[in-house]
C-alpha cells in the first residue's frame, strides 16, 4: 500500500450494506449509515482495522460490501481521530462521493478469516 510522508495510508475502507452500496452507485454519493449520521461523520477503517471493524460492528450481517476510498481526494474533510483503544481512524466529514471510491466488492474473507480488500481492474 502506498503511504504519504506522514505514514498514514492513502486508502481507507467503508463497510456498506447492499442498499447503501446501491445508493452510492445510483446517486453518486452516500451521506452515511444511521451511525455515521448520528456521529456526524462517515466512519472509515484502514486495511489493518477493517476485519476488526466488520467483526465488531457488522457481525451476523449478510450482503455487505467494502469500498476502497481515496483519502487524498477527501482534502480537509478527512480527519484522523482517536477511537477504539486509542487507535487513529479516518473520519470523513462530508458525503462519500463515488468518484473518490477506487474499488469496491462484496465482502469476502480469506482462509484466515481476514476481510479481503477490493482490487481495481
Amino acid at each position: 500500500m502506498s503511504q504519504r510522508d506522514t505514514d498514514k495510508p492513502v486508502t481507507a475502507y467503508k463497510v456498506l450494506t447492499a442498499a447503501e452500496m446501491q445508493a452510492l452507485e445510483h446517486e453518486g454519493s452516500f451521506a452515511g449509515s444511521p451511525v455515521d449520521v448520528k456521529d456526524g461523520f462517515i466512519h472509515l477503517s484502514t486495511a489493518d482495522q477493517l476485519t476488526e471493524t466488520v467483526d465488531k460492528h457488522f457481525s451476523g450481517q449478510d450482503e455487505l460490501h467494502i469500498a476502497a476510498v481515496d483519502l487524498e481526494a477527501q482534502g480537509e474533510t478527512l480527519k484522523w481521530e482517536e477511537s477504539r483503544g486509542g487507535a487513529l481512524f479516518p473520519h470523513l466529514y462530508a458525503p462519500l462521493r463515488l468518484d473518490t471510491v477506487v474499488a469496491y466488492s462484496p465482502l469476502e474473507r480469506d482462509d484466515q478469516g481476514q476481510v479481503r480488500l477490493p482490487v481495481t481492474g
